[in-house]
């Protein structure tokens, strides 16, 4: 007897593939019905929130335009990645930078080695806006981070004063002092 050919494999492969086959009922069925519609509904929703809401401005931009609007001969230089550099005639070199490992904002500054009164009044003017601290605890603070490097304590000090990090270093030729406030803060 020969065997009886129908559309594709013989009945005995079928007949196997049907019994092995995972069951495909109501439950299954609905359940790709219910994944299905939240998957579009999530899907709408992302649409509707990203088409709603406005472009917003970088956080260090923000503190830049402030910084020079309120302080007077400070200038936006170019911003490079996420800092920003400004200009002053009381300071060699001005940044502001955003989102660190360990910081969220960070104020830097570079004058002489031997800080003139101006250059304390801009840091803790600039401090001031950027952290939205008392400008006399900014000034205090930095004018205290700057003058204790010497001799005794060396070229590197790190301080903490009102919940700001402040950390100063000095050179042959240069100071800088660098502000920030933890992440967590």
């Amino acid at each position: 007897m020969m065997p009886v050919k129908t559309g594709g494999a013989p009945l005995a492969l079928r007949a196997r593939r049907r019994l092995n086959a995972p069951a495909k009922g109501l439950f299954i069925m609905t359940l790709n019905l219910h994944i299905r519609g939240a998957i579009l509904v999530a899907v709408a929703i992302t649409g509707l929130v990203t088409l709603a809401s406005p472009a917003r401005a970088d956080r260090c931009d923000d503190s830049a335009k402030e910084l020079a609007n309120q302080v007077d001969r400070l200038k936006v230089n170019f911003r490079a990645a996420n800092v920003v550099y400004l200009t002053h005639p009381a300071a060699k070199e001005l940044s502001v930078a955003c989102r660190g490992d360990k910081y969220s904002i960070e104020l830097y500054a570079k004058g002489d080695r031997k800080p003139k009164p101006e250059f304390f009044a801009l840091v803790g003017s600039m401090a001031a806006i950027v952290f939205t601290v008392t400008k006399d605890d900014t000034t205090t603070g930095a004018t205290r981070c700057l003058k204790r490097m010497g001799l005794l304590r060396g070229d590197k000090i790190s301080m903490r004063y009102r919940r700001l990090n402040m950390e100063c270093t000095r050179t042959k030729t240069d100071a800088s002092i660098a502000i920030t406030r933890g992440k967590d803060e």
